[in-house]
């Protein structure tokens, strides 16, 4: 019996977890995860490049609340948002004028858009 325990300790890391590759201490054989997810992987992406887009606009369509889900998941958990708050008064004109231009507007007097 104490023999069985000084095996299996020897095939321990120090915070006890067995060490990778004794599939003889009856762990899986070493890179067998590798392999599996990769092969999902290759699966999973043949499925979607073939039904990917079709599948996307489905769920668009018949279930917006998923689709938007989805896409929430996706993003960053945190995202630093810069406010206009943040420029200077130079620089909100700047940018101001920049969009009325973009969009054909024109300022009149008193800063009236024509």
């Amino acid at each position: 019996m104490d023999d069985e325990k000084d095996q299996e300790r020897r095939h321990r890391n120090e915070r006890g977890q067995f060490v990778t590759g004794h599939a003889s201490l009856g762990g899986r054989p070493k890179g067998s995860r590798n392999r599996l997810g990769e092969e999902f992987l290759e699966r999973l992406y043949a499925d979607f490049a073939e039904h990917g887009p079709d599948a996307i606009a489905r769920v668009r369509e018949e279930k917006p609340d998923q689709y938007l889900r989805v896409i929430a998941s996706l993003l960053p958990k945190e995202v630093k948002v810069s406010t206009e708050a943040d420029l200077s008064d130079e620089e909100l004109d700047r940018r101001i004028r920049q969009l009325a231009a973009a969009l054909d507007l024109t300022f009149g007097e008193g800063g009236v858009v024509h």
